[in-house]
């Protein structure tokens, strides 16, 4: 089942370019879109669609996290912030170039 969320994460274009830069240019398996946008009052807000839910834990469980942990510690050490909510969405449909090429 089509799994989609939003999430709010405070980091800015400059950081998350670090994450990408480190996570490499394959995509996960499984993931349909990611956007990362700006948000007006600063951080940037994450909107997600991936095959299963299943896909999007094991690469952010696999992939992300390990990325993301080590350079939160260069800013917090030890003591990494909670990870930011992620709010589901109820995806009725996708259309786009990027979803015709999964197939």
């Amino acid at each position: 089942m089509t799994y989609a969320f939003t999430q709010d994460v405070p980091i800015d274009a400059a950081f998350y370019g670090r994450i990408t830069e480190q996570l490499g240019p394959e995509p996960p398996k499984g993931l349909i879109v990611h956007l990362a946008i700006e948000r007006l009052e600063g951080g940037l807000r994450y909107v997600d669609v991936w095959e299963t839910q299943q896909d999007c834990d094991r690469f952010t469980d696999e992939r992300l996290h390990p990325v993301v942990h080590d350079l939160l510690r260069e800013i917090f050490g030890d003591e990494l912030p909670p990870e930011p909510e992620r709010t589901p969405l109820s995806l009725v449909h996708a259309w786009g170039s990027a979803i015709a090429s999964t197939g």
